[in-house]
């Protein structure tokens, strides 16, 4: 939790009122009961909207609870980016089973889905509304612009890195595109508002475009520190690099672990970033003081009030028999639970890193979705500090989102490696190693180098990030998501786990935006 980030936030929200269509046209601009005519007479509300940028990712509308909802047709809660996010890339895979029985979810924990399914239809618009805000922030704030109304050198100078954070918060909200839905248009600032609609772009040509923008803002974007904590910097477009170039082969069928080895070299050398002695505090209430984070969704129980996000995975983590103080919260949602093949994953006497499951009252087997009691629940995430103190608020947490942190950058340059993009064993080794003894406590952990194979590295992964966002994607990546190489519980509808379709290997185009634009061509299979 950072306070000035948050509070900014809450400014952003009370300012912009912006709400989404219920069919998403990015060369659409956003509906504002203000307007470009008043909304810039303050030199102030450049930094709000940024604020609104950034929010976005946080909080699912425009009021305390997700009021005031961004995209219509959904629950602001359900339709909170984040909390979409999270449920693309851990539900349908081997790590996480959600108990809820509303329209769609059950299908989304067992790859059945179709085009009609309301979750990859919200985090389609998701994706671009987060763009739509962007290519207008960065309208508003063009040399030319900006002189007309009179601006400042010094406020220009000011406004210069905020374009590039919105530029890196675009190529976020891209690649989140590319990965879940594989080819979909690209729209930009210098696209006409109000025009026709835009045309399908490749998987490929979108990749280009993240990479080409990435590289053109690094230098531009703030440096790391206290007071950039929750924002942009260039280890996080780095970092972000790094994810793009590890999935280069699944998004242009030319694999580039060259540069993600390169990329993920970057942020460990900035010397920004050093691991937490603490395991467990990455996933506290007070993790912004964590020195292992390099950019995290925000969260503040008093500012930034969502049903989404972090609040979602806490409250929803917990059931049965828990004690919901434990997890700072004032109740439990009796929701997510682990499935058997994460928790196997673990040495769970000596590795600490599955100190926290929760397993009284609970069956290792989902023998049932809907039943809370099957399935060894997974607490990770707290809303109490790394001293044992509560959050600021139990129904809304203080928690943020270590959406990349330096743990999985080693990560990265060790499956990097592996697969032959440069780099030294003996340093791949011993950025692993240095997670497993943080985990086990000593070297009692680790591995030899004829043990550090990619099989290893995708169950080390899934060890070290459970929970945090990236399981689907190393799946896909791995080649290991559909088909029938490797079954997990309820993969597939059944119980035991079944073989899938390749073809859901990418989520649909929502069928809404295939009415809407008749140049979107549906994902085969669909």
């Amino acid at each position: 939790m950072n306070p000035r980030t948050c509070k900014a936030l809450a400014s952003a929200a009370a300012l912009l009122f912006v709400a989404a269509a219920g069919c998403t046209d990015p060369t659409v601009q956003p509906v504002s009961t203000i307007t470009s005519a008043n909304i810039f007479n303050d030199p102030s509300s450049y930094q709000k909207f940024l604020a609104k940028l950034y929010a976005g990712l946080a909080v699912g509308g425009q009021r305390s609870g997700d009021g005031s909802t961004d995209i219509q047709g959904i629950d602001g809660g359900f339709s909170q980016y984040l909390r979409l996010y999270w449920e693309h890339e851990e539900l349908p895979t081997d790590e996480a089973v959600l108990a809820w029985g509303d329209v769609g979810i059950p299908d989304m924990n067992t790859q059945t889905w179709n085009a009609f399914n309301v979750f990859p239809q919200s985090m389609y618009y998701r994706v671009f509304f987060q763009v739509s805000l962007a290519n207008e922030f960065l309208r508003q704030t063009t040399d030319a612009v900006l002189a007309a109304r009179g601006a400042s050198s010094t406020l220009k100078a000011t406004i210069q890195p905020y374009r590039a954070e919105a530029r890196f918060l675009r190529a976020l909200s891209y690649w989140h595109g590319i990965d879940l839905f594989g080819d979909i248009p690209l729209v930009t600032e210098n696209d006409p508002v109000g025009g026709t609609p835009p045309a399908q772009s490749t998987r490929a040509t979108i990749y280009a475009y993240i990479v080409s923008e990435l590289a053109a803002i690094q230098s531009q974007l703030p440096a790391p520190g206290p007071s950039t904590y929750g924002r942009a910097t260039g280890p996080a477009a780095s970092m972000l690099l790094a994810e793009v170039y590890l999935n280069a082969g699944v998004y242009t069928g030319s694999p580039a672990y060259g540069q993600a080895l390169a990329a993920a070299q970057t942020v460990i050398s900035s010397g920004g970033y050093s691991l937490d002695p603490s395991y467990r505090h990455v996933f506290q209430a007070d993790n912004n003081t964590s020195p292992e984070i390099i950019f995290a969704i925000t969260q503040d129980g008093l500012h930034t009030q969502t049903y989404g996000g972090v609040n979602f995975i806490i409250h929803s983590s917990c059931g049965g028999s828990m004690n919901p103080s434990t997890s700072g919260v004032d109740g439990c949602w009796y929701g997510n639970r682990m499935k058997p093949e994460a928790y196997l994953r673990y040495d769970v006497v000596k590795d600490k890193r599955a100190s926290y499951f929760y397993t009284a009252g609970q069956t290792l087997a989902v023998s049932s979705i809907s039943d809370f009691g099957a399935g060894y629940a997974a607490p990770k995430f707290q809303n109490v500090t790394s001293t044992g103190q509560p959050g600021s608020n139990p129904g809304f947490v203080d928690t943020d989102f270590p959406m990349f942190r330096l743990g999985e950058a080693y990560l990265i340059y060790a499956e990097a490696f592996a697969r032959g993009g440069g780099g030294t064993q003996a340093q791949a080794l011993a950025y692993v190693n240095a997670l497993r003894e943080r985990a086990y406590g000593n070297p009692s952990g680790d591995i030899t180098a004829a043990q550090l194979t990619l099989p290893f590295i995708l169950d080390e992964r899934g060890r070290e990030l459970l929970w945090e966002a990236h399981r689907r994607t190393d799946l896909v990546r791995f080649g290991l998501f559909t088909g029938g190489t490797y079954v997990w519980s309820w993969k597939g509808g059944v119980s035991a786990g079944k073989a899938t379709d390749s073809h859901l290997d990418r989520f649909p185009i929502p069928a809404t935006e295939l009415v809407a634009n008749p140049k979107l061509k549906q994902n085969p299979g669909y």
